[in-house]
């Protein structure tokens, strides 16, 4: 099998509280062919003893972790993310069956697969910079997974997916990643969005969030391209333009 496109999905998490877990999920990367970890504002020693301990011969993940301050800086580069969730907390999205929904991540140049801090999963805010979001399926007398094996029930079905269909990946990874715009640049797109919908007065502060989470809902279904990208900011652009030239 070849394990190039596992190595292209970032494992991002999110302000982790213990380095047992870290430590843990660095182990279990490196079973399923996952090289890349991302951690968002960690509240613990990544590289201290626990960790070590957990990591075991997983150590090169720990080591080469990359630390960031925010989601939108994990996410620089990737093309498709998916986060994870005990429930559903985004209105009019319905969490997704990993099994189904991962593989998808195989169709980006760079991909994130995005887990939330032990004691509180995600909040709206993580949620959304997520494209699709997944929900792992659990007895309801006991539904919470601890982080590092909710890590562990991931990366195994993404590595799973390989083996039965190697062609998918490659036939996913061909698909679409010249064209399909970065995160980042819709990103972007979205502050200079937000800047000029409440410069006309269409949004207003205290409902800005909540009316710019469904945009973001609308064209993250959409998945433009990134030429689709450029040509939606170039329109903004032209009426900023258009406004400040009024007389």
């Amino acid at each position: 099998m070849d394990e190039t496109v596992l190595a292209r999905i970032k494992i991002v998490l999110v302000r982790p509280l213990g380095a047992l877990n870290v430590g843990s999920v660095a182990r279990v990367m490196k079973n399923m062919g996952l090289t890349e970890l991302i951690l968002v504002e960690p509240q613990c020693d990544h590289l201290g003893e626990e960790a070590r301990k957990m990591a075991v011969h997983a150590l090169d993940v720990l080591e080469r972790a990359g630390i960031v301050e925010s989601i939108p800086e994990a996410l620089v580069g990737c093309q498709r993310a998916i986060a994870t969730s005990a429930r559903s907390r985004h209105l009019s999205v319905v969490p997704e069956n990993p099994r189904t929904a991962l593989p998808w991540l195989f169709g980006g140049d760079s991909s994130a697969l995005i887990f939330g801090p032990e004691d509180k999963g995600l909040s709206n805010e993580d949620l959304k910079y997520a494209q699709r979001f997944v929900q792992i399926p659990s007895s309801p007398a006991y539904p919470s997974l601890n982080l590092a094996q909710a890590v562990a029930v991931c990366c195994y079905e993404l590595y799973q997916n390989c083996l039965e269909n190697p062609e998918v990946a490659q036939l996913e990874e061909k698909a679409d990643v010249d064209t399909a715009a970065a995160i980042d640049a819709l990103e972007h797109y979205y502050q200079q969005l937000e800047t000029l919908l409440l410069k006309i007065g269409y949004l207003y502060p205290h409902t800005v969030d909540s009316r710019m989470t469904k945009f973001r809902l609308l064209f993250n279904r959409a998945q433009p391209s990134a030429n689709e990208v450029a040509m939606l900011k170039g329109i903004l652009s032209q009426m900023e333009w258009a406004l400040s030239n009024l007389h």
